[in-house]
């Protein structure tokens, strides 16, 4: 399920940033930065929702956007960036990141 930043969902195109992941043991302050990113990046210009899923120590996050700019702009952001920097270090047994641009969508 989407979780819109609106009532009304996007009119297509926009982007998707998609994080997927394999958890590590060491996730001392996950959750916490978890929180406090999901939390902060709601707030973040052009950004439009995100969904997440977790299953055994596998997860995947898809947040959504208007232009690769606002994504540019959260990529940028001083905790995000060390969010990212704590999850290389200790979080993650590893990761992928990709960028798509959402031609169509359709919610049934």
């Amino acid at each position: 399920m989407i979780h819109w930043n609106t009532p009304t969902p996007p009119k297509t195109p926009f982007y998707a940033s998609i994080f997927t992941y394999y958890l590590s043991d060491d996730l001392e302050g996950y959750t916490e930065y978890d929180e406090q990113t999901l939390e902060l990046v709601t707030t973040m210009p052009g950004y439009l929702g995100y969904e997440s899923l977790k299953h055994n120590g596998r997860g995947m996050f898809i947040s959504y956007w208007k232009d690769m700019e606002s994504i540019q702009a959260w990529g940028r952001h001083p905790k995000h960036l060390e969010a990212k920097k704590l999850g290389i270090q200790r979080w993650y047994k590893s990761y992928n990141s990709m960028i798509a641009e959402v031609q169509h969508w359709r919610e049934q």
